[in-house]
């Protein structure tokens, strides 16, 4: 804890004596020695940049310098001068006295746990007491298990939220980013929330960052697909490329995105809203059993998921289908997507849009266990080892345990997908035998080995690091185009 906060200048630990709300000459010493040394230029402004360095500097890494910037600039001259400073930190501090004021229900000075899931619940979050003890260790410094007006006003200085609601949202809010795989849990919203669109509007910028994620990396999906069903004749990685180039050209890497993107926001709308029912049921049956009566355990959380999950790909299955046909098909073979599917209705049927989904829907089940498992191993773990700073771990570290858990979750689940890929790809018209989801795991093991059931595997994973960056600056920048807050 000394460590942490050492980090601070001195002036800041000054400017915890002031209570009143009031400014004085002392007050505007204190101020304008805070000034003085983020003011790393010294030409008697702060922009941007040296205002980022210096939080930084001081250990202060989720503040939304832009948003402070853009709202304290008053003559817009996209720098902040000592006048605007300091009027940003008045009236910033009276809104986080008001808030820290709404939050201490017995007005002795201090905020503790109950107070914190009581004030949370009547904004219709609820949270458990677990929850509520780690928002309250990232900002109680002196480890008395309260927060004081200090400790408040110091943590969030300079973030700026404005009222209960958006201290809501920051403390409870992760991230829902799609970087091509199964996002099996949705994120859980207020009611507050629903009403006023937040819910829909991330869900688009969601959507936005995963089409823009899945067309840069679609020629890596392509590839993975291409060795799942024909890399047992040898192919290797950089010859399925190569092969796939002079088949059909450059833009032949990019088969099937079409309908890959075109299914994402189907898939994301129908997932949110079948969790949005399964959670709702499980709530119910756990605050009949609990007398906390707070959020879904990991346990339930699970189960919500997967039957989310299970049920978007039931209704979008299909377009998994025409996915790996369109992905794997050779040049002139369709004319496009309407095409593809009147020809496998007219040859082979309509039970063909739903080859491989038994596997496809077991795949789910260890997908969404060990991914949720280890998202929140992870993410705990280092709240537990860094909630000094935040109880919201930011976006980076959001997604790097996101990466990590997702990946362990892909080699768990990768047979099934596997084998899902090559049931959609055999086609009943040409006369090859007609293996089921069995028969398709004899067959690999017996002439592949163990080995064979990770077939693209490689492309796969070379896909997550790009897929990851990509969808993190689209889903940043479509956050702040639609208004939703960070």
């Amino acid at each position: 804890m000394g460590e942490a906060r050492s980090r601070f200048p001195s002036c800041w630990t000054w400017a915890r004596c002031q209570d009143n709300g009031v400014s004085d000459p002392e007050q505007e010493k204190r101020w304008a020695e805070l000034f003085d040394q983020l003011d790393l230029n010294k030409d008697g402004r702060v922009d941007v940049n040296e205002l980022r360095t210096g939080l930084t500097a001081w250990g202060i890494v989720r503040s939304e310098v832009d948003e402070i910037v853009r709202v304290s600039d008053t003559n817009h001259d996209g720098q902040l001068d000592f006048k605007e400073f300091t009027q940003y930190l008045r009236t910033h501090e009276k809104e986080l006295r008001l808030m820290f004021r709404s939050l201490d229900r017995n007005n002795d000075g201090h905020i503790d746990v109950g107070e914190i899931q009581l004030s949370l619940r009547s904004l219709g979050v609820n949270v458990s007491t677990e929850q509520a003890s780690r928002i309250l260790q990232s900002i109680d410094r002196d480890g008395t298990m309260t927060i004081d007006w200090n400790e408040w006003r110091d943590h969030f200085l300079f973030n700026p939220l404005h009222n209960m609601e958006d201290i809501a949202h920051y403390w409870k809010h992760s991230l829902m980013l799609d970087i091509g795989e199964q996002l099996t849990v949705p994120d859980e919203f207020s009611e507050k929330e629903r009403r006023s669109g937040v819910v829909w509007r991330q869900l688009v910028a969601g959507a936005m960052a995963g089409a823009v994620s899945r067309t840069g990396t679609a020629p890596l999906d392509r590839l993975k697909v291409f060795l799942q069903v024909h890399g047992s004749s040898g192919v290797s990685l950089f010859g399925g490329l190569r092969g796939m180039v002079q088949e059909g050209g450059l833009r032949s890497l990019w088969r099937g995105n079409g309908i890959n993107v075109l299914k994402i926001a189907p898939e994301s709308a129908i997932k949110f809203m079948a969790y949005e029912q399964v959670n709702k049921a499980e709530s119910i049956n756990y605050n009949k059993c609990s007398k906390e009566g707070g959020s879904l355990r990991v346990q339930e959380r699970f189960i919500a998921g997967s039957l989310a999950g299970a049920t978007a790909q039931t209704i979008i299955y299909p377009m998994e289908v025409l996915k790996t046909r369109l992905t794997l098909r050779k040049t002139g073979q369709y004319s496009g997507m309407a095409d593809c599917a009147k020809q496998i209705l007219r040859k082979e049927g309509v039970r063909t849009f739903y080859k491989g989904y038994v596997p496809n829907t077991l795949g789910i089940i260890p997908y969404a266990g060990i991914d949720l498992a280890v998202y929140e191993t992870l993410k705990n773990a280092w709240l537990q080892r860094y909630c000094m700073g935040s109880a919201d771990p930011g976006v980076l570290v959001l997604l790097g345990c996101g990466t990590v858990s997702s990946t362990c979750g892909q080699l768990a689940s990768y047979p099934l997908a596997l084998i899902r890929t090559r049931m959609q790809a055999q086609a009943s018209a040409d006369g090859a035998p007609q293996l089921s989801m069995v028969g398709q795991f004899k067959h690999i093991v017996s002439h592949e080995g163990v080995s064979g059931l990770y077939r693209g595997i490689a492309p796969n994973f070379l896909k997550v690091i790009p897929a990851v960056s990509i969808s993190y600056v689209v889903y940043e920048h479509m956050k702040k185009a639609l208004g939703v807050g960070s």
